[in-house]
């Protein structure tokens, strides 16, 4: 265990695993109330990937989570409330009951993308946005997550590698947890260290303990760090475990017995809970008060959750689509001269003519050179009336005919 944090880290740390944990479990017992409507995927022996990586980031750095990220949720400030609303697609869910499940964010407050099903597609949206803030001067630091069999799909790689070029302040967290869905890693990659992918885009890349959540913590602020001083992206690979099946319809039976009972004698909480005991961070009655305090905060939350309405059937039709202000304001919130990124004025007006490209229709309604820029008007040119020579003569009509339309003479 890394002894380079303080004793309220180490118990915030404790803390936001337990919450983490405990909400989970509360929304297990809803799901089989049937009060969930959309799915449920468990972070069960995660908990340490999502709260370590999440405590590195400051208030003002940006993070995108996937289903299993709830912790990391929970650190930057959601209320349980909400993940229970989402959830039970209630009224006062931060999406007014228009999904069901994890896909909601806040863009105002806590800087929280919403997920994206499409797994992959957050590594290079992080990255726009990591490079969003470098612009503006808000010296952030992007975050997001991806998983093991994530990590095969080609936006991965597009994405890494356009951070790369792109030296974007942004950390990826790849958690390995040993299993995409029923397929194994062994049989998705032929490499031993996932974070090893990195290296072909020049990505600097860390290999952590997933379950060990000081570590974690460590070597997220690391690269946290990193990134914010400009040292390019960073991808950390947490080795970890996924103790469920991939929702609450699979009961993971292709895990071998002897993998998973390995695993649950890695628990992140009681291995952190021992440390803990080992270096008197804590005693029995602090850890009965973090109890308490959890389940009282989880018990009114709930409540909350249970009593929220759900949404009325003509709010169906709202929210659809954005309609600019009056559905919400985006602006560029600027923190530092607009001057220092504005190309300077040049004194030659873009104002140019190509010789012989063609012609097109006029502002005059005949035919016109094509021209680029702010031009003038084009004047149309009529021909001369045609000498009788003994051919019919030409009519009024034909004397007026444009020149680009005209025979060539053979």
């Amino acid at each position: 265990m890394a002894k380079t944090l303080t004793r309220q880290q180490h118990l915030d740390l404790y803390y936001y695993m337990r919450l983490n944990r405990a909400v989970e479990d509360t929304m297990v017992k809803l799901f089989r109330q049937n009060k969930i409507v959309g799915g449920l995927y468990s972070s069960l022996g995660q908990e340490a990937v999502s709260v370590g990586t999440a405590f590195a980031l400051e208030k003002k750095d940006w993070l995108a989570p996937m289903i299993r990220n709830i912790g990391a949720l929970l650190v930057k400030g959601v209320p349980p409330r909400d993940v229970f609303m989402q959830h039970m697609a209630k009224y006062d869910s931060p999406t007014k009951g228009k999904d069901g499940t994890s896909h909601f964010g806040d863009l105002e407050n806590l800087h929280i993308v919403s997920p994206i099903s499409m797994l992959g597609d957050l590594i290079p949206v992080m990255t726009g946005v990591a490079m969003a803030g470098r612009y503006l001067g808000h010296k952030i630091v992007a975050m997001t997550w991806i998983g093991d069999g994530g990590s095969s799909t080609g936006v991965f790689h597009e994405g890494l590698n356009f951070a790369a070029t792109q030296k974007a302040p942004f950390v990826l967290v790849l958690e390995n947890n040993l299993w995409a869905y029923s397929t194994p890693v062994k049989r998705q990659v032929p490499v031993e260290n996932l974070a090893d992918r990195a290296k072909a885009y020049g990505v600097k890349s860390f290999v952590v303990d997933g379950n060990d959540v000081a570590a974690v913590y460590t070597t997220a602020k690391e690269a946290v760090d990193l990134a914010r001083a400009g040292d390019g992206p960073i991808l950390i690979e947490a080795k970890t475990f996924r103790r469920l099946g991939h929702a609450q319809h699979d009961p993971a039976e292709y895990v071998p017995a002897e993998m998973k009972k390995y695993w649950e004698e890695r628990d992140p909480i009681l291995r952190h809970e021992r440390f803990l005991l080992k270096e008197k961070f804590l005693d029995e009655k602090s850890r009965k008060e973090i109890e308490a305090t959890i389940s009282a905060l989880l018990e009114k939350d709930r409540d909350f959750a249970e009593n929220s309405p759900m949404p009325p059937a003509e709010f169906a039709e709202q929210g659809v689509y954005c309609t600019g202000d009056d559905c919400h304001k985006i602006r560029a919130k600027w923190e530092r001269p607009v001057a220092e990124v504005t190309p300077p004025k040049s004194s030659v007006p873009a104002v140019w003519t190509v010789e012989g490209f063609g012609s097109g229709k006029g502002s005059g309604g005949g035919s016109a050179p094509i021209h680029f820029g702010d031009t003038e008007k084009h004047e149309q040119k009529e021909e001369p009336a045609a000498s009788n020579n003994g051919a019919r003569g030409a009519t009024k009509k034909s004397a007026k005919r444009p020149v680009a339309v005209r025979k060539a003479k053979r």
